[in-house]
């Protein structure tokens, strides 16, 4: 099984999709000319659709439209369709689809984000292995001259019982034909979950012996002939431009062929690598001084923040809106006030940013490690006043994504050079320093929670505020506008885990001059940390266990009350702990229900936090590779430590302070606690994976230092000057 670094490309037809997820025809392939046109000329291969192809030596190519940064993802979207073809996976070899987003994307978008992936092929890929494997059936009762109710199929086999005949998928290929019209499947003609070989079975994923051997390719690793580098200075604060360049001392750099003047930089193209890189520090560059960012000092900006989210005339956009909280509010009989912030955060990807582009004429070719080829595309063709279907965009593996390469600068960046040497690819690696200081950060945020209660202790009436930049308002403004200003990917709550009567979420949006994005866990990263803190502090407030106060307002939600008593049991949430503090979190962000118990110690004298094990119990539905998905909410109980206890990103004046690892704290091996997870097995729908291991640790551990102290942090992250001041009853920027 390999990935090669140039995807296979075939003809192909339209996706035909009837009845939206319960019938579907896959019109795209060969067409039946060109099918007869291959047998006729010996060519043994057989493409019935542009996800799968069969080789006359039986091994089964298909096809993954998304991106695999060490999700599994590879794998597991290729396992639904092997399930449903009824391959053998020993015989089946994995590739990076073409970036067609017509085919392999989602209206019309080629993209892997917020852990959809999975939830939305689940159904769409089975089908297409199903529609597989009936042709191949069909092609095969075509040469018996069998009926097709005769034919079964086992394991990569066309069977005839009857005769006691057979015939492999390979055997199929050399003659094989699509049937015209193509067969029409529905969800009926999937395989039963109690006949499963491969969904809900921890099969070897495709990608790890590349990634183990050292074959597996990277943006990276891309080398073409005759390639050139690139390298860019970029202004010290976002917004800012060149206004005068003195590029004589960067020329004289042995290995230098050019600069350029950029829209937000300057850059240098040459060889080797070294010597763009001297030539940058040799650039005397005079920027402009004006860019809004030159206000954004992030202390002051969230000082601005809590101000507004306290502010009741502030204009606010909504959703989840339930019942009249304004009415509900004013007749509770107790009501509750809390202020929830979280700093910035960056991305911090091993693999720094990187593409390679080659121009020729009007015909733009992209590599990269990327997490949404759309996006590269549609930047390259806005910058080039190209047409999208100009540009090709190679996708390589990623070594880190958590949204960042969702974005598609970098490849506009490589396209920018490569156009000024036509005929020579240009590839750009940002150094760490670039990366760091021009990243779409996770959002600085202030968050505002009021509840109202009854005479009985029972929530009435819940409000969530979000103060924040907009990552939608950047990218894509026209679905803000169509959601009346609200950005769910800022300040989206989630599915009211505690329902009740009546609810709203706010938005306030701010527009501050600092580029923010999607960062794993997106939103719920720190809404979570605001719903879970308050609920604990609900129960102590009413003197309530706080696992016995969340299932007393989750009676409704069966799936949430299964995982917090799991995650309970596994940590002997009643046993008492010398100098440890236990805390319990709940989240039903992507669609998966995930509860965690962290327990942490705590260095008074230093102010520093320590996690030493979470048990994590989970239901995710449908869990197509159970060992991977637990690989996958491991990795994010680890990504989440981080935000919650060290990663901070500070700006002064526009200006960031951090640059590299020396500032900038981020997990080490050392910091990792033992983690123990149980996913719990059930048959509904398939939920999210990628993420759902972040929302619930960082409010775990707050809760545990909460019960470990008395004390409570509302600040992510929970550095060590804030836990001094906590213990003193005050509250630290």
């Amino acid at each position: 099984m390999n990935m090669p670094l140039d995807p296979v490309r075939f003809s192909r037809r339209s996706f035909i999709a009837h009845g939206g997820a319960t019938a579907i025809a896959v019109a795209f392939g060969m067409t039946l000319e060109q099918a007869q046109a291959n047998a006729a000329t010996g060519n043994a291969s057989f493409a019935p659709n542009a996800w799968v192809i069969v080789g006359a030596d039986d091994t089964v190519t298909i096809m993954s439209g998304q991106a695999e940064m060490g999700q599994g993802i590879m794998s597991g979207l290729s396992l639904l369709i092997a399930e449903d073809m009824d391959a053998d996976w020993g015989k089946v070899r994995v590739v990076q689809s073409p970036s067609d987003s017509k085919i392999y994307g989602v209206n019309g978008s080629l993209g892997t984000f917020g852990s959809t992936s999975t939830r939305t092929f689940y159904e769409k890929l089975r089908l297409v292995g199903a529609q597989t494997r009936r042709i191949l059936m069909m092609n095969a009762a075509d040469r018996w001259g069998a009926p097709l109710g005769e034919v079964s199929t086992n394991n990569g086999v066309v069977l005839h019982e009857k005769t006691g005949r057979s015939l492999s998928y390979g055997a199929i290929a050399a003659t094989a034909k699509i049937p015209d019209p193509l067969p029409v499947l529905t969800a009926a003609d999937l395989t039963p979950v109690d006949k499963f070989r491969y969904i809900g079975k921890s099969v070897p994923r495709v990608d790890i012996p590349l990634k183990v051997n050292g074959t597996a390719i990277f943006g990276i690793d891309t080398q073409l002939p005759n390639m050139l580098y690139g390298a860019i200075l970029r202004p010290i604060a976002q917004g800012e431009k060149p206004v005068a360049i003195d590029d004589r001392d960067a020329l004289a750099v042995p290995g230098i062929l050019k600069v350029v003047a950029l829209p937000n930089g300057v850059g240098i193209i040459g060889e080797p690598i070294e010597a763009t890189l001297k030539a940058k520090l040799a650039l005397k560059v005079k920027w402009s001084t004006d860019s809004k960012s030159r206000n954004y000092t992030s202390a002051a900006v969230m000082a601005d923040y809590r101000a507004l989210v306290r502010d009741k005339s502030a204009a606010v956009a909504t959703t989840a809106v339930v019942g009249d909280f304004s009415k509900s509010i004013a007749e509770a009989a107790k009501t509750m006030v809390r202020e929830y912030t979280a700093d910035h955060v960056a991305h911090f990807c091993m693999e720094p940013m990187n593409a390679t582009a080659l121009v020729e004429g009007d015909k733009v070719d992209i590599w990269a490690s990327n997490q949404s080829p759309s996006n590269i595309k549609g930047m390259v063709a806005a910058a080039g006043k190209l047409s999208p279907d100009n540009v090709t965009v190679h996708s390589t593996f990623l070594g880190g994504g958590f949204g960042r390469r969702f974005e598609g600068d970098v490849g506009r960046d490589a396209y920018m050079l490569a156009k000024e040497m036509p005929g020579r690819p240009v590839k750009v690696i940002w150094t760490r320093e670039d990366d760091v200081q021009n990243d779409p950060y996770r959002p600085l945020v202030a968050q505002l929670v009021e509840v109202g209660l009854d005479k009985d202790g029972n929530l009435t009436a819940w409000r969530q505020r979000i103060v924040g930049e907009s990552y939608m308002a950047r990218t894509l403004p026209f679905l803000m506008e169509k959601l009346h200003g609200f950005d769910p990917l800022v300040a989206t709550v989630g599915d009211p885990s505690y329902p009740t009567p009546a609810g709203v979420t706010e938005y306030i949006r701010q527009d501050r001059g600092i580029n923010v994005g999607a960062l794993r866990g997106i939103s719920a990263g720190y809404t979570v940390f605001a719903v879970e803190s308050m609920i604990d502090e609900l129960a102590a407030e009413a003197k309530a266990d706080p696992l016995a106060y969340r299932l007393a307002h989750m009676k409704d939600n069966p799936r949430g009350v299964k995982v917090l008593e799991t995650a309970a049991r596994m940590a002997n949430w009643t046993e008492k702990r010398v100098n440890r503090g236990l805390g319990i979190a709940y989240s039903s962000d992507c669609g998966s229900h995930t509860a965690m118990v962290a327990e942490i110690s705590l260095d008074k004298a230093a102010g520093a936090i320590r996690v030493h094990k979470v048990w994590c119990a989970s239901d995710v539905g449908i869990a197509i590779q159970p060992r991977n998905v637990m690989g996958q909410l491991e990795g994010g109980i680890v990504f989440g430590i981080g935000p919650a206890l060290y990663e901070q990103l500070n700006i002064r004046n526009g200006e960031i302070e951090e640059a590299n690892f020396g500032e900038y704290r981020v997990m080490r091996m050392s910091d990792a606690p033992e983690i123990e997870i149980e996913l719990i097995a059930s048959a509904y729908p398939v939920g999210g994976v990628g993420e759902a291991g972040v929302p619930p640790i960082g409010p775990a551990i707050a809760n545990a230092f909460a019960q470990l102290t008395g004390k409570r942090i509302r600040q992510l992250p929970m550095l060590p000057a804030r836990v001094k001041a906590a213990l003193h009853g005050e509250e630290s920027v």
